[in-house]
Order: C-alpha cells, then structure tokens, then sequence
C-alpha cells in the first residue's frame, strides 16, 4: 500500500473510531480495542508503548514509524492520566491518554520514576530540609 492511499485509508480517525487491531512492536502482544474505554487505542496496554503513526492525531502522517517509548505520566484538568510517548527515531513527543486496560504496574511505575530517581543524592534530603526550614540556626 502506498503512502497516498495508506494517509486515505486512515483519515478521519481523529473524528471517528479506530477499530484496527494490531501487535505491538515491543512486547509482541495482540491489541484490541476491546476493553480500552476510548474509541482510539494508540498504545499497548501491556507494556505501553505506541508507533510513531500520527503528526496530528489521526493523521497517519509522521513519516519515521518509530518506536513510542512511555516516558511520563502527567494528569490533565479533572484528573485524567495521560502517558508521555517519545520516539526512538526522531524524538517527537506525544501525549496519548490512558486507557482503561492499560497495566496499572507500569503506569505506578512511570508515575514513580522521579521520586525513586531524583536529581539530587538522596543522602541529602536531611540536610536540605534543614536548610529550607531553618532548624540548623536553632541549634
């Protein structure tokens, strides 16, 4: 299928559902749309991580076909998570929401990444809260 027809084929997703299955390039699992709670599922629920296939949503017309790492989990207004994807090829940045289906290990674990890796030796901490709040001039 050429590029044209491949761009007409998908059109509209952005205003109608994605009902195509696919295999995920990293893990190997089956995604469905089955079970995902949105009519767009953009990524596995298994190990999270999508294909570089849009520049705009629903577009189909990023070029690089890349790998979408889930880098981040950040909450929209009114509460709703959404996963950080960053291409391995071109580095574009995405934001994709997370699906009902998603493994709720991984998204802990993304949402996690920052406390368990701060950008500072956690040794500190004491001495930094000390610091911050003043109790090292009252000894």
């Amino acid at each position: 299928m050429n590029r044209e027809n491949k761009r007409r084929s998908f059109e509209n997703y952005k205003n109608r559902p994605c009902e195509e299955s696919f295999t995920c390039q990293v893990c190997g699992r089956l995604v469905t749309s089955e079970n995902a709670g949105t009519e767009h599922r953009n990524h596995c629920p298994n190990c999270l991580s999508s294909k570089h296939l849009d520049i705009e949503p629903g577009d189909r017309a990023a070029e690089c076909g890349g790998t979408m790492d889930p880098i981040a989990v950040w909450v929209r207004r009114g509460g709703e998570w959404a996963l950080i994807h960053r291409c391995r090829v071109c580095g574009t940045l995405s934001s994709n929401r997370v699906a009902a289906d998603d493994n709720p290990v991984k998204l802990m674990s993304l949402a996690m990444r920052p406390v368990s890796s701060p950008p500072f030796p956690i040794e500190r901490i004491r001495e930094l809260t000390e610091l911050l709040d003043g109790s090292e001039n009252r000894k």
